[in-house]
């Protein structure tokens, strides 16, 4: 039993109105367990739909995880179509009345009929007790293949999850070992890193695999070895990692979902060394990735967001002939920018951004999406001008985490 799928219940989910969070978690354990998710299926509220999504994923694997349609109301009906699926009935559990009593009780409210309704379970399942919510989990065992369904409230899935449904199957696993390894990249796109990896892939040995995951501008090179010998599939796997470190050292930054600004603060931290920013069309994203790290305010002074001209030459003390003779939107009032609030500030480095990130603003010598960013040091100042997207939102997020690796770069090199 290495494989699963996991079918969630809902037409919330299928609107938009509710993200699936559950799956992602799911996987993420069973992964780790050794069991790998074939398929993520999502269904309406429909009898059928259910039906059908059940007798697809058992034809393929022999365990189904499902999560939704368990609630009080009208429209939750995953355990009346369960029951109607494995040929039974809905009896009440006492345990599980008893529990959610209690819970009802202890809250000073009042017991009714949807209450009650929670405790009906098919007779055929086990129950999987819920103890952060009132709908508990139910096991179905068939032909050697096995349905578990638990509530879609996030919590109660994960502590049902935890406390029944991982210890299982890694009981059922055991012996079979699958080891992932993050490493996170940035300052290159995903073609050029899989031409940069060109021979890196075809050396991999079959035990381990490769897969590029981008988002944001940062790419996530996950390795994956499976082997029923975990020593040995651990040793491979780290083999592997050294090697991406021979080969792409100027784009990895960091491993297992650390993130930029966890990186630079930590290398800011380690070397007791101070950052302030001056942003103009990123308008306080780059401090607000900083602060957003536990610790921060050790290593981050403060920022300015100079988005007028007047904050610029008022306070950073941009000359104004620079603005008039080049631009807001060029090296030459970006360095100024950075200098100024190193100046102001008295920290070690500085980071300066200024750019269009649309949508309107744009021109032919200076498109939507071009973007100045200056890093400021006792040691000088370097400026680069990117050209990013026609997006507002991408803009200001690929400026800011491009400021972030220009300055880790920096660090690291000093």
């Amino acid at each position: 039993m290495n494989t699963a799928e996991i079918i969630t219940v809902g037409d919330e989910l299928l609107i938009g109105q509710t993200v699936d969070t559950n799956s992602a978690w799911m996987g993420m354990q069973l992964s780790m367990t050794g069991i790998r998710v074939n398929r993520i299926t999502s269904v309406s509220d429909r009898r059928e739909e259910i039906i059908n999504a059940l007798n697809e994923a058992l034809g393929r694997v022999q365990l189904v995880l499902m999560t939704g349609g368990l609630g009080p109301t009208s429209d939750d009906i995953t355990k009346e179509t369960l029951a109607e699926y494995f040929g039974t009935r809905l009896v009440t559990d006492p345990e599980v009345l008893a529990e959610i009593t209690d819970r009802i009780t202890r809250r000073n409210l009042e017991m009714n009929d949807n209450n009650r309704r929670q405790a009906l379970v098919p007779e055929c399942c086990r129950v999987l007790a819920n103890h952060g919510g009132t709908a508990p989990g139910m096991l179905f065992e068939k032909d050697g293949k096995l349905v578990i369904s638990m509530p879609g409230v996030p919590s109660e899935m994960k502590m049902i999850m935890q406390e029944h449904v991982l210890p299982m199957v890694s009981e059922m696993t055991r012996g079979r070992t699958i080891i992932h390894r993050n490493v996170m990249t940035y300052g290159t796109f995903e073609a050029k890193l899989a031409e940069r990896l060109e021979g890196f892939e075809k050396e991999l040995p079959a035990s381990v695999k490769l897969a590029y995951l981008p988002a944001h501008g940062v790419i996530k090179l996950r390795l994956t070895g499976t082997g029923d010998n975990g020593p040995e599939v651990r040793r491979t796997v780290e083999e592997q990692v050294v090697k991406l470190y021979g080969i792409i050292p100027d784009v990895i930054y960091g491993e297992d979902e650390v993130t930029l600004e966890e990186t630079v603060g930590k290398l800011l931290s380690v070397r007791n060394l101070t950052l302030a920013t001056a942003e103009s069309c990123t308008g306080g994203k780059i401090a607000s990735l900083i602060t957003s790290v536990p610790g921060s305010s050790g290593w981050f002074i403060g920022s300015v967001v100079a988005y007028s001209n007047s904050i610029k030459t008022g306070l950073l003390g941009v000359d104004p002939g620079t603005i008039r003779r080049y631009g807001a939107v060029s090296e030459e009032c970006v360095r100024e920018m950075a200098e100024g609030v190193l100046r102001l500030s008295g920290a070690e480095y500085a980071i300066a951004v200024t750019g269009i990130a649309g949508p309107d603003g744009g021109t032919p010598e200076k498109p939507v999406g071009t973007v100045w960013i200056a890093v400021a040091s006792e040691s000088g100042v370097i400026a680069e001008r990117h050209r990013f997207a026609d997006d507002r939102m991408i803009n200001i997020s690929r400026s800011a985490y491009t400021a972030l690796n220009m300055l880790r770069k920096q660090i690291i090199s000093s």
